[in-house]
Formats: C-alpha cells, sequence, structure tokens
C-alpha cells in the first residue's frame, strides 16, 4: 500500500517539473525500481493511472527499468548477482557481501510537451 503514497509524490515531482519547463503534457515518465526497494511497479502503475487524472500527467507512459540487486565479494571486491542459495563469489569463492544496488527507487526521466 505504501506504492499509493510514493505514487502520489511522483505525479506530484513529475508536474512540478513540467510546469517549470514550460509543459502543457507530460508524454513519458522513466522510473528506476530496484528489486530490493519494497516497490511492485504494477501498483505504481494503477495508482498512477488514477492520481493523473485531471493533471499534465495524464495519459503519460510509465516506464519502470528494474535494478537486479548485487553483492560484492569480501575477497575480491567484484560485484556479482546472486545465485539461488549462495553468496559464493564466481571470480574466487570469497563470501558475497550486501551492496545498495537493487534497493534504489528514483524518477530517472520527464519527457515533456511544450507549445513551442
Amino acid at each position: 500500500m505504501h506504492e499509493y503514497s510514493i505514487t502520489q509524490q511522483i505525479v506530484k515531482i513529475a508536474e512540478e517539473n513540467a510546469i517549470s519547463n514550460g509543459a502543457i503534457k507530460i508524454e513519458r515518465i522513466s522510473l528506476v525500481v530496484g528489486e530490493l526497494s519494497g516497490f511492485i511497479g504494477e501498483s505504481i502503475q494503477m495508482y498512477f493511472d488514477v492520481l493523473s487524472k485531471g493533471t499534465l500527467a495524464e495519459g503519460a507512459i510509465v516506464d519502470i527499468t528494474y535494478v537486479k540487486p548485487q553483492l560484492k565479494c569480501s575477497k575480491c571486491n567484484s560485484f556479482f548477482y546472486r545465485k539461488r542459495f549462495s553468496f559464493e563469489c564466481p571470480q574466487c569463492g570469497g563470501m558475497g557481501l550486501p551492496t545498495e544496488i537493487g534497493k534504489e527507487f528514483y524518477v530517472k526521466d520527464i519527457d515533456i510537451l511544450t507549445d513551442k
């Protein structure tokens, strides 16, 4: 349910930025969503369709890029994707440690239409 409030903020941020840049319509909003961020893209899209009605963002495409989580090896410092049931580094066999990769959530781009 926290997707509702975050989607409200997405619409607000997009509309504020669009207005400040002379937009008459928002055509696309690109999001980056880490798989460990706790946000579900389908829920964001559903709430966006409702919350954007009557705004410059109404009818805009929400483009979501998902980021897979990565671990960092404690021995060789390489980054890698975890295999199921394993934290072992494929390069050296060291132990993989959590990183911030895969936890991100942000608005990457807003494509607008201006009357110029």
